[in-house]
């Protein structure tokens, strides 16, 4: 019996040291020359992901579905540009030499790995520990891997350590994902089961390499499935000094493999034939069947720019429903607000002879429609707010002809679109979120715009206003004469302005009140100016036309002086320009130029922390500039 397990050990090393050589893959389905079909991933239907081994250095495979090319095909050679989460056992069967092993082994697949391939290390054992985030530099890695000690307590949590590596990976955005699992033990302390862990893997598109190092509590069996499962290989090694040459024939394997994404048209229950063609190689091919799962699982999907984690958590249903209550609550008030006034005609309509014998299609053709009675209601719900009435003035001073109502609505409805078309596009939240903001603001931002157009025309047309006036008055015309001559000889939107001035004194208003509304309204500080200086003369006394005459020159001499000031500064305000757009021109130039070289300023902790210190001493110096190179007139 001894010396049949002796020679039962001998033939396992020679087998271990072929596959170290190369990798030979088991397909699911025949196939000519060397290329298969290693595994086919349909739970995230209507996406199917193919897992192709191909020759090493070939051209890009085609994939055709019942004999027809597919469209959109992803592509992805897990060679090169991939993220790896790289999990290294180290509970207490590890003791002594064997993590020592491990750890030196893992150390080398990192220092070997391609220049554009991130590295995130777990180290697990009866729980999961991040050691180190995702980083393309090999010293990261290498620092979080020394002083690798062996866990205290008793346990092996493989199934959690793949959830936990397979959530980590569905938040990255690299083109390829790969978990690499060593163990010399079995499942003990995972909350998660085998059938959770290839779930997660699958949904985070990443193939797992498993290692498993011959111990007595060693059990292949699940781990063979696991790699199976999301195309990804089963290496078994007798001892954890082949560690380092099976490390390298997964790094050759992993530039031999490819994984190809593409959306199916095909409905459940369908039976698919996937042939697999690499040009000058050869081909594969597979066949499926799309069974009910593939059905719920579309209905259970979940949109792209949200994880697993986030809808699980408590605040998001706590901000979902306290949304949906503001929502219905909203609602409802409008309705109220909108049904109210029809039910108050009604019951006031056979006191005050209205007839009430209309048909109910005469009242809806000669009532205001719907959407307009919905923007009415609006206004009137929030007539009171203060912000809602500036947002009224500002549409007013821009001479825009829309309510407030409806610009609120049309922030809204762009913030919408906004977020959508970024999500659709697979955005992350926070993206998601911003172009959300960027979305709802545009329309305030250019209603502002034209507001602060519409005001500098004016105040250049007020000098010579003002000289108009005043050689009405010299002429022996009233004040009301003048303004009238403005509004015929003006321009706009000083012409327009005192023309509604007129209308409201015409209807009985006092002529101070219409214009100081009309400051109010032009938000000016030279027409401020020019109704105090009349104020003060009607007081006292004196000639009209000769103060309309000092004022305009008075008004003239300011804006003369504003503009020398704002020539004068140029120059710094070209320099905040340059400045605070420099930095972040170089940033977007430097990432689309050399991607790998400012990935540990995207991906990494400290690179996050970096960019937040860069944005606000920015901000804070573009505050600055913009004091030192502003003047208050």
């Amino acid at each position: 019996m001894r010396r049949w397990r002796q020679k039962r050990r001998l033939v396992r090393v020679l087998v271990i040291a072929l596959g170290a050589t190369i990798i030979v893959p088991a397909a699911h389905a025949g196939g000519s020359g060397s290329v298969a079909i290693s595994a086919v991933d349909k739970s995230g239907y209507p996406q199917i992901r193919v897992t192709v081994v191909a020759p090493l250095h070939s051209a890009r495979p085609q994939l055709t579905e019942n004999g027809s090319a597919v469209t959109a095909l992803q592509a992805t050679n897990l060679g090169s540009d991939k993220s790896v989460v790289l999990a290294v056992d180290r509970s207490q069967s590890m003791h002594g030499m064997a993590l020592a092993d491990a750890t030196a082994a893992a150390k080398a697949f990192v220092a070997e790995k391609a220049p554009g391939d991130r590295v995130e290390v777990l180290a697990f054992g009866h729980a999961v520990d991040k050691l180190d985030g995702f980083s393309s530099a090999p010293s990261d890695a290498d620092s979080a891997l020394t002083g690798l000690t062996t866990d205290s307590r008793v346990g092996t949590a493989l199934w959690d350590t793949v959830v936990f590596g397979a959530d980590a990976l569905r938040k990255d955005k690299a083109p390829g994902h790969v978990i690499v699992l060593v163990t010399d033990g079995q499942e003990l302390r995972s909350t998660a089961t085998l059938d959770e862990a290839i779930g997660a893997a699958q949904s985070a598109r990443a193939a797992v390499y498993t290692v498993g190092i011959d111990s007595r509590d060693f059990t292949p069996g699940p781990l063979r499935k696991l790699a199976s499962a999301t195309g990804g290989r089963f290496v078994e090694a007798t001892s954890t000094t082949q560690l380092t040459a099976i490390y390298q024939s997964i790094a050759r394997a992993l530039a031999r493999t490819w994984q190809l994404r593409y959306l199916t048209s095909a409905r459940p229950g369908d039976h698919l034939r996937l042939t697999v063609i690499v040009p000058g190689s050869g081909s594969a091919t597979s066949t499926l069947a799309l069974g009910s799962e593939a059905g719920g699982a579309a209905a259970s999907s979940r949109p792209s720019f949200l994880s697993a984690s986030d809808w699980r958590s408590p605040t998001s249903a706590l901000v979902v429903s306290a949304a949906t209550g503001l929502l219905v609550l909203a609602a409802l008030l409008i309705v109220l607000r909108s049904s109210g006034g029809d039910r108050l005609n009604a019951r006031l309509a056979p006191h005050i002879g209205k007839k009430g014998s209309r048909s109910r299609e005469a009242r809806r053709r000669s009532g205001p429609s719907l959407l307009r009675r919905f923007f009415t209601s609006t206004e009137t719900t929030f007539a009171n707010i203060k912000q809602f009435r500036a947002l009224q003035q500002l549409l007013t001073r821009a001479d825009l002809p829309l309510l407030a109502a409806e610009l609120l609505y049309l922030c809204v409805g762009a913030a919408v679109v906004c977020g959508l078309l970024t999500a659709v596009m697979g955005a992350p939240a926070l993206i998601v979120l911003i172009m959300m903001a960027v979305g709802g603001v545009a329309p305030l931002a250019w209603v502002s715009m034209k507001a602060r157009a519409r005001m500098k025309a004016f105040d250049n047309q007020l000098p010579e206003l003002l000289i108009t006036i005043a050689a009405t008055l010299k002429a022996g015309h009233s004040f009301r004469h003048g303004i009238q001559a403005v509004v015929e000889e003006g321009a706009e939107p000083s012409a327009k302005e005192f023309r509604r001035v007129l209308t409201e004194t015409r209807l009985g208003r006092p002529m101070d009140e219409a214009l100081g509304e009309m400051a109010e309204r032009i938000d000016s500080k030279n027409l401020t100016f020019v109704l105090n200086a009349v104020t003060i003369q009607r007081q006292i006394g004196g000639s009209l036309a000769g103060l309309f005459e000092m004022v305009a020159e008075t008004v003239r001499q300011r804006q003369q002086f504003a503009r020398k000031i704002k020539g004068l500064t140029a120059m710094g305000r070209m320099s905040a320009y340059v400045l605070v757009g420099l930095p972040i021109a170089l940033l977007l130039a430097l990432t689309a130029l050399n991607p790998s070289y400012m990935e540990p300023l995207w991906h990494s902790q400290t690179g996050h922390e970096l960019l937040f210190i860069g944005v606000v001493m920015l901000a804070l110096g573009a505050l600055v500039l913009k004091k030192i190179v502003s003047f208050r007139g």
